[in-house]
């Protein structure tokens, strides 16, 4: 029987003899344990379909369509989820409840985008990704158009735009990157972080457009016609792109959940990481406004951070994918997190002025897309693509604590604005661990001095976050020059 690897599944490819890549046991670590033979088959024959399918992918020709396609689906998908605060101040603003209720509303969307991850996994294989995204894309659009009417029944609210939309955004964001990221129908092997980055810069540049598009919206024609036009827009532009949706080869119907892939100290690694990864990286775009205004900053300022923050990630995610296909997805999940770390420990402490905090919201912008259109990429090269839908799935689904975690604490404020009544504008503070440790510390108005713990806090967990993924990295490979 051919001996146990310590490579990759792409680096197996130019081996003699296939071997279960994602196991990455040394054979002297199961002295006395015997592997059964069907196991081993088995997982071989997942590899060898990743490969001999990975080795046909055109590189291009329809698949920059789906790149496309792919785009404008995460535009609407990701962008709408990441521009929901300031649908949220409007309602807030209007009396529609406080915001220890509407905040939650945007935390089950984005929770729920994680925890049916393995259950519209499953649909997607049954459907096919055409019929997923249109699905996905009829949903979004429709929980727009249902919400315009609830605006004033908040438990009404919850269903259309937390329940529909978060069905909606993930059905389509597992469906935009199925053809390329995930089971054995790829349009794109070495390119495939490019293409990946390209993909997922919708999210970070839709997230910026929605939110000044949305607040002009609001303030011009208010929240229901707000609400239908984004409906309609989504609609009229998402059902054509998911429409253009489709597997080059059919996927192979693999189980529900992969339990033996816990058996693997690089799967378990990787998840663990991850898992722990999606607490801090929430925190900078919901604290930054709280921050510059404790500074004694305009809060057009703050928003224009925001705002650079989103266009920072959307070019993160761009040049993630460059580097994923050079020195390989895993060493740019670690780079990313590495790069997260610093400037929360290093550099964000230490921004007084507008211009370390610009160095600060672009640094850390970028390695926050990065992180997120990497990972897809990571674990289809050393899991292999056959199974990486059903891997990804479980992945994503570690995340719901960190979703769960992105909008319960907040802060807010009255001014009059331009047209003379006043206006409730909430500032969100982020993660409610990192929040009450604000509070902690002097509260939103306290300066550098209360916000420099809950930095350090964040800053640990990312750091954290990048040992379990370092951990992964050399149990795939020890030579910290190699390609992972």
């Amino acid at each position: 029987m051919a001996s146990i690897s310590t490579t990759t599944a792409i680096e197996l490819a130019t081996s003699s003899s296939p071997s279960p890549a994602w196991s990455l046991r040394h054979s002297n670590l199961n002295k006395g344990k015997t592997q059964p033979s069907e196991t081993i088959t088995a997982i071989d024959h997942v590899l060898e379909a990743s490969r001999e399918v990975d080795s046909t992918a055109p590189e291009g020709g329809y698949g920059w369509v789906i790149v496309a396609s792919g785009f404008v689906l995460l535009w609407w998908s990701l962008g709408t989820t990441y521009a929901w605060g300031v649908m949220q101040t409007a309602l807030v603003a209007d009396g529609l409840a406080d915001l220890a209720v509407l905040s939650f509303v945007g935390s089950l969307q984005a929770a729920l985008i994680s925890a049916l991850a393995i259950v519209n996994s499953l649909v997607v294989r049954k459907t096919g990704v055409r019929a997923a995204a249109m699905l996905g894309a009829a949903c979004m659009g429709g929980s727009h158009i249902l919400s315009s009417f609830t605006i004033k029944n908040v438990g009404a609210l919850f269903f259309t735009s937390g329940v529909v939309m978060g069905i909606g955004v993930r059905l389509v964001f597992l469906s935009a990157t199925q053809v390329i990221s995930t089971v054995p129908s790829q349009y794109f092997s070495a390119r495939r972080g490019l293409a990946n980055g390209f993909m997922f810069a919708g999210s970070g540049f839709g997230g910026a457009a929605i939110s000044f598009a949305l607040d002009s919206l609001i303030q011009k024609l208010g929240v229901a016609w707000a609400y239908r036009i984004l409906g309609l827009m989504t609609l009229s532009t998402a059902l054509p792109a998911a429409w253009l949706m489709k597997e080059r080869i059919p996927a192979e119907r693999r189980g529900f959940i992969e339990w033996k892939l816990f058996e693997s100290p690089t799967f378990v690694l990787i998840f663990l990481g991850s898992a722990i990864g999606t607490f801090p990286l929430f925190v900078p775009p919901f604290f930054i406004p709280l921050y510059t205004k404790s500074l004694g900053f305009s809060t057009n300022v703050g928003a224009g951070l925001v705002a650079g923050f989103s266009l920072s990630s959307a070019a993160g995610r761009i040049l993630s994918g460059f580097a994923s296909d050079k020195i390989g997805s895993i060493n740019t999940v670690l780079a990313s997190l590495v790069l997260t770390a610093v400037t929360m420990l290093a550099i964000w402490p230490t921004s007084t002025t507008l211009a370390p905090l610009i160095v600060f919201v672009v640094i850390n912008g970028a390695a926050n897309g990065a992180f997120f259109s990497t990972m897809p990429t990571a674990i289809s090269k050393v899991f292999g693509s056959a199974r990486v839908a059903v891997a990804m799935s479980m992945v994503v689904t570690g995340w719901v604590g960190g979703y769960l975690m992105v909008r319960p604490h907040f802060h807010s404020s009255y001014f009059s604005d331009d047209r003379h009544h006043l206006t409730r504008f909430v500032y969100l503070q982020g993660a409610p661990i990192a929040g009450y440790i604000l509070d902690s510390f002097g509260g939103a108005d306290g300066g550098l001095h209360a916000y420099r713990p809950a930095m350090f806090y964040a800053g640990a967990l990312a750091l954290a976050s990048g040992i379990f993924i370092l951990g992964a990295r050399f149990c795939i490979n020890k030579s910290l020059l190699a390609v992972v």
